[in-house]
């Protein structure tokens, strides 16, 4: 309450001491009781008074010396860059790349076309660096803008990750190609057991005929874990070569459907997109995702490959089946290495359960993105989108994305 509410209290208070003085009631008596009237009514006041309210605290401005002191000591090398020059660089940055970097042009600092890329207004904000500091070394470079001047660049190692990947990587290749070697010499020795006419009893017959099987089945095991280990010791180097899209997914489609199932296929190339890939990888991405709806698509029903455009900058292969469907449980886990949503069924067709992993790691390797959709008893569709290759002297660019299409209505372009 304000004064104006105080000033009744004081009057009602003075009346009862002139009212009680009145009445010839002695001095100390009337004195107390003066107190006591304005202690009541002083409680009164301060009851019906509205609590006030918190200052408001006053933001700190963001200053590079509260910022040199939250990341002085992190084992993370950080710097932050005022424009294209360096303003701080805590104390694993400066050992890093030398205490003189304070005050440089973060490209001079840097000197690494990949990461000097980063800096630009590209809406990069990643990127993976080789020969940052020593040769062979990689780093990942994450860029994050603190306000319209202040940006923070992260480098995180990824050389000793790297350095175990490659081993992992030549101990799968290695172990494969040793295997590729007996298994050849037993798949010939069937053969010829199966064409020698001496070789009569059906049992026997019955017993190549499983050799054979189950060793084109490790065969086909081998050849994907070879395929995948390469894949993954590469996956840090932007392929570079110029690819007609549309010539190499039509080739492939028909590689993987072969003569026998050739007329299931539904092919729609509505645009002819050029892409900086690797073509092998590239072609083995499109023949894994055609076998696969060929595989566990419904008997005699089409399987839909098309090419087209999205948002203008992104090729998109699609390959649809009308197969039974995967559970929306299961697709998350799809591109895990050795998983099976019916395991009996996919090893009766002859699958290894790495197809969709290698499709995977080939997209990322491509910079691209991966998209799974399914519903029970309709079918699946796979979405493939890799960027497209920046125009070259004698190549157009790319013409717009005509519209959206309406089967990707659950998939964000």
């Amino acid at each position: 309450m304000g004064s104006g509410q105080n000033f009744p209290i004081a009057g009602v208070s003075l009346a009862v001491v002139t009212f009680l003085a009145l009445l010839g009631l002695g001095t100390d008596f009337i004195i107390a009781l003066a107190v006591l009237t304005v202690w009541v009514g002083s409680l009164l006041v301060a009851a019906g008074r509205p609590p006030e309210p918190p200052k408001a605290k006053t933001k700190q401005p963001l200053t590079l010396d509260s910022i040199r002191d939250l990341i002085e000591n992190s084992s993370i090398p950080l710097v932050i860059t005022d424009r294209n020059t360096i303003a701080l660089a805590n104390l694993a940055a400066r050992r890093m790349l030398g205490q003189h970097v304070i005050g440089q042009d973060t490209r001079v600092a840097l000197r690494n076309p990949d990461a000097v890329q980063l800096l630009g207004d590209t809406g990069q904000n990643e990127a993976i660096v080789r020969g940052l500091v020593r040769r062979g070394d990689i780093w990942q470079i994450n860029r994050q803008m603190i306000d319209d001047r202040l940006a923070m660049l992260e480098f995180i190692n990824q050389t000793a990750e790297a350095d175990i990947s490659r081993a992992h990587t030549d101990f799968v290749a290695n172990a494969s190609h040793e295997l590729r070697t007996p298994l050849a010499a037993i798949l010939g020795y069937v053969e010829t057991l199966q064409d020698d006419a001496g070789v009569s009893s059906p049992v026997a017959k019955k017993f190549l005929g499983i050799i054979e099987r189950e060793a084109k089945r490790m065969q086909a095991l081998v050849g994907d874990l070879m395929s995948l280990s390469r894949v993954e010791a590469e996956k840090h180097d932007l392929p570079t070569e110029r690819i007609d899209l549309a010539a190499l997914v039509e080739r492939a489609a028909r590689d993987a459907a072969g003569s026998d199932r050739a007329e299931r296929l539904a092919l729609d190339l509505a645009a002819a997109p050029v892409v900086a890939g690797d073509r092998q990888q590239l072609e083995q991405v499109v023949r894994n995702l055609v076998d696969n709806a060929l595989k566990y698509g419904a008997d005699g029903t089409p399987v839909a490959v098309s090419l087209d455009l999205a948002q203008g900058d992104l090729a998109r292969i699609a390959v649809a089946d009308q197969g039974e469907g995967i559970a929306p449980e299961q697709i998350p886990h799809l591109t895990r290495r050795f998983y099976r949503t019916d395991p009996g069924r996919s090893r009766a067709s002859g699958g290894t359960g790495l197809g969709l992993a290698i499709v995977k790691h080939i997209v990322e390797r491509h910079r691209g993105r991966l998209d799974i959709t399914s519903e029970l008893g309709k079918g699946t569709r796979v979405v493939v989108r890799i960027p497209l290759a920046e125009p070259g002297p004698e190549s157009p660019a790319p013409p717009p994305d005509s519209g959206s299409d309406p089967a990707l209505a659950t998939e964000s372009d």
